[in-house]
């Protein structure tokens, strides 16, 4: 079986494994979920949490590994159920230390195996576009547009992750951004998240919009400040 063969057949395992997870996770909280919009519901939902206990952390932790290295999954689910089940700070905090063991593997395989790897997850045209881009080539510009990328919405978060191996960028430098500046998505889907565990959908609703307004604030501001427009460049390179 050829190298590739072998990454596509390992990625599928770990894929159908992170699926069964989730579902699995769903199954046995939906019991209670359905119900918390009432207070019995709310107390019930909290005591399956703490039930638990080292598994639910575990799945948690599982999920979180798979959505970054396998990107097909949905990262946004998992941290509003991190916020269910650990609440705003504990969920943030879950989060973040999960990003960054992930980010930090991930970083140092790309390092270590090249485009070698990063083929194996995207398209090769993509790849090698990025790279081609005297904008992602430019050590001065890559934090920055890094840190934009990673606390507003919209840009491809693990797609960066992957990428940022392959640039001239600091490892551990490149690390911490691309684990605390994504710390405005990750508090608000975790408050969201809290909230739905209480039962309050509007609260919840109007956190994704102010997360959404604070979106369009930064773009903004980056807009007036930045005169040579390279973060709208990078941005336009990413899509």
């Amino acid at each position: 079986m050829s190298e590739k063969k072998k990454m596509k057949l390992i990625r599928t395992i770990v894929l159908i494994a992170a699926i069964a997870v989730f579902v699995g996770l769903i199954a046995y909280l939906f019991p209670v979920m359905k119900n918390l919009s009432t207070h019995e519901g709310q107390i019930a939902f909290k005591e399956r949490v703490d039930n638990s206990g080292v598994l639910g952390f575990l799945s948690l932790i599982g999920l979180q590994i798979a959505q970054i290295f396998l990107v097909v999954l949905p990262g946004e689910p998992l941290e509003i159920l991190a916020g269910m089940c650990y609440g705003a700070v504990g969920g943030t905090i879950f989060l973040l230390f999960s990003f960054f063991i992930t980010t930090t593997a991930l970083f140092w395989l790309v390092r270590k195996f090249g485009k070698k790897l990063v083929y194996q997850v995207f398209e090769k045209e993509k790849i090698d576009r990025i790279e081609k881009s005297k904008i992602f080539q430019n050590p001065k510009n890559l934090e920055f547009i890094f840190a934009i990328c990673f606390a507003i919405i919209g840009p491809p978060k693990d797609f960066l992750v992957y990428v940022g191996g392959l640039l001239p960028v600091k490892p551990w430098r490149f690390i911490c951004i691309a684990t605390f500046c994504r710390f405005p998505s990750i508090i608000s889907s975790t408050i969201v998240g809290q909230y739905f565990s209480e039962g309050n959908w509007k609260i919840s609703i109007v956190i994704y919009g102010i997360t959404l307004l604070i979106t369009f604030a930064i773009l903004a501001l980056v807009r007036i400040f930045d005169k040579e427009k390279i973060t709208e460049k990078a941005l336009n390179e990413l899509k």
